[in-house]
């Protein structure tokens, strides 16, 4: 299930993890094709070659199914790109390695739960959307602390550190748009190239 996999699935036991995975990314692709509100349950369980019952076995239903794709997307952000970047003392290379291991969750796995993230948390149950916007907003603070940090050691460029670290995010986030996984930029090109034209845009020149 691309990153959703790699985080495990709370209140998933005794569920085939298979049939599981093929559920979420089929959401993923119909949510991110026709938006969540235009999306019916029975297109998801036609999509998995289930019945609406078979279906509700393995989610609560489609906002659970939205907040649990959603959750797992934070989970990936939270325990993969900030807690291998808070390892890192270097400003520059913990900011590179943001916006590097961002990159490459969505271009390595092809994630259109990340994309989901940020334009379907209308969606959300208010206590839900609250709990992930919060969670959001950490990571924007956590980028935003290390641009105050480039700030202080005078390597940041003239900018407000809260436009930049939305700048780099919005950055990151919109090559989930335009990246094809079989296109002709391997992710490890895109993710080096996005990384160096985001450090250019914030770091001053030598």
């Amino acid at each position: 299930m691309t990153v959703d996999a790699k985080v495990p699935v709370s209140g998933q036991s005794g569920k085939d993890p298979d049939k599981t995975a093929e559920i979420y990314r089929a959401a993923i692709r119909i949510f991110r094709e026709k938006g969540y509100h235009a999306t019916s349950i029975n297109e998801i369980a036609d999509a998995v070659h289930l019945t609406k019952a078979g279906l509700y076995y393995y989610i609560k239903g489609k906002q659970d199914l939205l907040y649990r794709i959603m959750d797992n997307a934070m989970n990936a952000i939270e325990q993969i790109v900030v807690a291998e970047a808070d390892e890192e003392r270097d400003p520059v290379q913990r900011l590179r390695k943001v916006i590097a291991g961002h990159c490459s969750l969505i271009t390595k796995e092809g994630n259109g739960a990340l994309a989901i993230l940020v334009n379907e948390l209308e969606g959300l149950p208010e206590a839900q959307r609250i709990e992930i916007e919060s969670r959001q907003k950490a990571y924007v603070h956590f980028v935003r602390e290390i641009l105050d940090e480039l700030r202080a050691a005078g390597k940041l460029r003239p900018l407000d550190s809260t436009a930049g670290a939305f700048g780099l995010l919005g950055m990151v986030l919109w090559t989930s748009r335009w990246f094809e996984p079989q296109g002709r930029l391997s992710s490890e090109e895109v993710t080096a190239q996005v990384a160096e034209m985001a450090l250019g845009a914030v770091l001053r020149s030598g």
